[in-house]
């Protein structure tokens, strides 16, 4: 019988080989993740919902009284009351739950977890749960560390509420009522922008580079692309602000920006402000 394939035809790629991802192929899927979350952002801070109608500033001075609360309460039955409270408000703003838990839960036990760990077993204190002689889980260390994991989730459930319910422009608007400088306030603006314009000369820069490569490249010759596409990228990052900067000069930018008139905030954004003080004043009374 004759071979159906000829002589000097290549093997087939092993399976592994075949469904492996390559560098490019894993840099365009980040790239469009990050993008796509940015746009999920938006898009939730535009639904409408309870937070979404409040004015930026009384949301973002409500998150830091909140967050004074969640720092100066002794209570953990207070924090989880405070943390209840986050989540009940994003119910009301139509924020997905199971979205908004996963993005505070899923990365918590990795970095808190890391300083939590220790101090239940080096904290002094009454035993809780021996493992071994000599080594043991003290009540003192299993309240601190509900403490230190309640505390974080609170708070970062509370910064990503403002977060996902405000425009990053008009966020940036609301921190003008601080008395945030304006070089911070535009620096922060630019930097937003200009970062993703970024990661699209990136993801077109990687999408054009995967049509023109054929086969599969070996890992020195990934790690040579990935290194000249980096310089690339920061060549044209820095050729960019300097023709950012020149437009800017052009059209009167003199190292100041010029600010909008803000608009007065209405009675439910005082309304709003009001409740988020009042219980700001009753976690911290409460949790003394």
């Amino acid at each position: 019988m004759v071979d159906s394939l000829p002589a000097h035809a290549p093997a087939p790629a092993p399976a592994h080989a075949r469904h492996r991802r390559g560098t490019i192929e894993r840099t365009l899927a980040s790239v469009s993740d990050v993008m796509e979350r940015s746009l999920y952002a938006e898009e939730l801070a535009h639904r409408p919902g309870l937070l979404q109608g409040l004015d930026p500033r009384a949301k973002l001075v409500s998150l830091i009284a909140l967050l004074v609360a969640v720092a100066l309460s002794h209570s953990l039955l207070v924090i989880a009351m405070l943390y209840l409270f986050a989540l009940g408000l994003a119910w009301r703003s139509s924020l997905p739950i199971e979205t908004f838990t996963t993005r505070v839960w899923l990365f918590l036990p990795f970095f808190t977890g890391i300083l939590v760990l220790p101090a239940l077993f080096l904290t002094p204190g009454p035993v809780f749960i021996s493992l071994t002689p000599g080594i043991a889980i003290t009540r003192t260390g299993v309240q601190s560390a509900a403490f230190l994991l309640l505390r974080v989730s609170t708070s970062v459930s509370l910064a990503t509420l403002l977060v996902l319910t405000s425009a990053w422009n008009d966020l940036l608007k609301a921190l003008s009522f601080l008395r945030i400088p304006d070089t911070i306030i535009l620096v922060l603006g630019m930097t937003y922008r200009y970062i993703h314009l970024l990661l699209i000369t990136a993801d077109d820069m990687f999408l054009s580079r995967k049509s023109r490569v054929v086969g599969h490249l070996s890992n020195a010759a990934e790690r040579r692309m990935v290194g000249a596409s980096a310089g690339v990228l920061l060549e044209k990052s820095l050729q960019l602000s300097g023709e950012v900067y020149l437009a800017m000069q052009s059209r009167g930018f003199r190292g100041y920006s010029h600010r909008a008139t803000a608009i007065p905030m209405q009675r439910r954004d005082w309304l709003g402000l009001t409740v988020a003080l009042g219980a700001t004043a009753v976690a911290i009374w409460l949790g003394r």
